[in-house]
């Protein structure tokens, strides 16, 4: 008999559609009300397949009292009360690494789409048509810079990587050294943004990472600085941020996550040295699939009896 799984995150349908040859699939994203939804067949769910930006709170978990495991598609888990699984006996999973190349692949096209002007001279000619004064305010050139990268897990070090490509002093900042790594430690992230000419987030959100980039830390990176979020939201003082950007004490910044999104600041989207993007850092179709494979996986593993691939508690 097929397990039953409430499914909370949206998922293209070829994938739903793979998902139910192995599970009774409850779609709660079309759900006009999840709660009645939920309610109704609350008593048969044993898995929960969400993502990070729907989370699960005890509240919800309290609403499925058969429930036993949730898998959260992507790396990020911190919209997902892990105490509250853990007093309950529920199994956190994740899928880390599925989706790092396609991330740091987006934080360098922001990183370079923010320096180099990219989708601020689209506009103008698309509005302007050829733009005859397109040499009197040059963008800075890109290379041989100095970028300092928050966080040197699968995302951080996939980054690195391609930031080598384009000449750059790679430096970075995250919880310990990583001594077999070739790049330049530092203690914390003010001190690294005081050298940096980019800084790129590619650390986790909750607790310990709020605000972490402070006013101070945008103040030392600067009016030539650029900042890149692929992160959280939470990880930027976003107030502070978008301020600095409006009166130049920050250069630019090239943003996929917002604090409190999906509402953006409509100050941001009017400013010309900020590129945005509606978090879809992790979304591509690949990255997608190599991420469902890995969930299917830990729950083929749970419903076997054999061990979690990717448990987070």
């Amino acid at each position: 008999m097929k397990p039953d799984l409430l499914v909370t995150a949206e998922l293209p349908a070829p994938i739903v559609s793979t998902l139910k040859e192995k599970f009774v699939v409850h779609d709660a994203w079309h759900a006009k009300d999840i709660v009645p939804f939920v309610s109704e067949i609350a008593h048969r769910i044993k898995a929960v397949f969400t993502l990070n930006s729907v989370g699960a709170d005890a509240e919800f978990m309290d609403q499925l009292p058969g429930l036993e495991i949730i898998c959260c598609l992507g790396v990020g888990y911190d919209r997902i009360d892990l105490d509250a699984a853990r007093e309950r006996g529920i199994a956190v999973t994740n899928s880390p690494g599925s989706n790092s190349s396609c991330v740091a692949d987006l934080a360098m096209t922001l990183l370079l789409d923010a320096v180099r002007r990219v989708s601020l001279m689209d506009r103008k000619m698309r509005e302007l048509g050829w733009l005859a004064d397109r040499l009197t305010n040059v963008a800075p050139g890109f290379n041989h810079k100095k970028i300092g990268i928050v966080g040197m897990g699968n995302i951080g070090q996939a980054i690195a990587q391609r930031a080598a490509g384009f000449d750059l002093d790679i430096h970075y900042h995250s919880r310990t050294p990583k001594p077999d790594l070739p790049y330049h430690y530092h203690n914390d992230v003010l001190s690294m943004a005081r050298e940096a000419d980019y800084l790129v987030l590619a650390c986790p959100g909750g607790r310990e990472t709020h605000h972490l980039v402070s006013r101070p830390v945008l103040e030392a990176l600067g009016p030539g600085g650029t900042l890149v979020n692929i992160a959280r939201g939470s990880v930027v003082d976003q107030a502070a941020m978008t301020e600095m950007l409006s009166s130049g004490q920050l250069g630019a910044a090239g943003l996929d996550v917002f604090d409190g999104e999906p509402i953006v600041p409509e100050l941001l989207m009017q400013l010309d040295n900020v590129v945005v993007t509606p978090h879809i850092g992790g979304v591509t179709l690949n990255a997608i699939g190599d991420a469902v494979d890995m969930v299917v996986a830990n729950l083929d593993a749970y419903f076997e009896g054999r061990p979690l691939l990717t448990q987070v508690t």
